[in-house]
């Protein structure tokens, strides 16, 4: 057979693999604790699956339009006016199965041979895959550690050229926790007047996962970038629903036929149920929401601390998200050593931090949407591993 070249170019989710090699550790005896994964470790609230239940005995069992139904997508517009006062049409709000769709759409959108894409590094790491994959050149810009793993704005704006077509841009950001302030913020979107032909894509499926009183500024708050501004949103981390596949975007005038074309080509609509289920998470109570909020803070402060016990290890106060990014470099160990040996040795899963990038090397990345007594067990173990290196 002769494949499609593009093909090699693919990348995966390193996270799903290393899940795997833990069932394997697990099913031959061995009690695995599991931060790996990016997953809130609270069941979806009653409401919302109530929801999802009735709609089913309604009938919301068939087809429905590509871009989501319209009281869904009033209710993501409404949501969007409540968290940042900003108005948004419901006919540029496409619903899509996950928030990982929206960046595969932007980037199918921006990306071919002879363009450039801008994404940060560490990164998720599926911007990277697919941009490689549409042809177009995969262009990392640094998230470091001395700033916080926030990105410069000086530093993003040096860095487009007459190629650039698209900027990615994650805060709060995945794998590292870090939050990019507000004034770097400012500084971008100011910055990008000078290059009226490029885009951005702001991730921002952790808006709402923000500590210490801190505030999230959206892309859809720059008004002079609405024509080129591309939000990614969802269900999944907030109301605790990745497994129902759910997510939001909005997007402009000219893009979205060109986004929604693309969902009729690929997977028609979503799943009818989830989103009613999806309907009653926006406008329903949002306890569930504070509560969980409230145990990651929880969490962070504790593994943030207990990492900074540790020998040779080091790690900052994560911003945001669910997720610590721990220093290594005095283990001698790499980031993929360091996963591996935790993994068969300590079974605790984590995940390497070059499986976000080159810049990624040195760290490994722990998820605390976990109970915190499992985070303080695998604690204990990664402290007796290092200590016994």
């Amino acid at each position: 057979m002769q494949l499609a070249e593009n093909l090699s170019r693919l990348g995966t989710e390193s996270a799903f693999t290393v899940m795997a090699q833990a069932a394997e550790i697990e099913a031959a005896g061995h009690h695995m604790i599991n931060l790996g994964i990016g997953q809130p470790d609270f069941p979806t609230p009653d409401h919302i699956v109530e929801a999802g239940i009735q709609a089913l005995k309604n009938g919301a069992h068939g087809y429905t339009a590509a871009n989501g139904i319209p009281e869904l997508r009033q209710s993501v517009a409404h949501y969007l006016h409540r968290q940042y006062k900003t108005d948004v049409n419901l006919d540029n709000v496409l619903i899509v199965p996950g928030g990982k769709v929206t960046m595969w759409l932007a980037i199918l959108i921006f990306g071919e041979k002879g363009g450039e894409i801008l994404y940060p590094d560490p990164g998720f790491p599926i911007y990277a895959s697919a941009i490689n994959y549409t042809g177009a050149s995969a262009c990392p810009y640094p998230l470091l550690e001395e700033n916080q793993f926030a990105f410069s704005a000086d530093d993003l704006l040096s860095r487009i050229t007459d190629k650039t077509r698209l900027i990615i841009i994650n805060s709060p950001a995945n794998p590292t926790g870090g939050v990019t302030p507000i004034e770097e913020l400012d500084k971008l979107a100011e910055g990008l007047k000078a290059f009226p032909n490029v885009a951005i894509m702001s991730d921002e499926i952790y808006s709402r996962m923000l500590y210490n009183g801190q505030k999230h500024k959206s892309i859809l708050e720059y008004e002079h970038l609405r024509d080129r501004a591309i939000l990614l949103d969802g269900w999944s981390k907030t109301y605790a629903m990745t497994g129902w596949r759910m997510g939001f975007s909005v997007w402009p005038d000219k893009l979205i036929d060109h986004a929604t074309r693309l969902c009729i080509n690929s997977h028609s609509c979503i799943n009818a149920a989830a989103q009613y289920a999806g309907l009653e998470a926006l406008n329903g109570p949002q306890d569930a929401v504070d509560d969980m909020l409230h145990a990651f803070d929880e969490r962070r402060i504790y593994i943030a601390k207990a990492i900074n016990q540790i020998p040779k290890l080091s790690c900052i106060t994560p911003a945001g998200a669910f997720y610590a990014f721990i220093n290594i470099k005095k283990t001698g160990l790499s980031a993929l050593e360091m996963q591996n040996r935790l993994l068969n040795e300590a079974h605790v899963v984590s995940i390497a931090g070059t499986s976000f990038g080159d810049y990624g090397e040195g760290y490994i990345r722990l998820s605390y949407a976990n109970s915190l007594a499992n985070i303080q067990e695998a604690i204990k173990r990664i402290d007796d591993f290092i200590r016994n290196l």
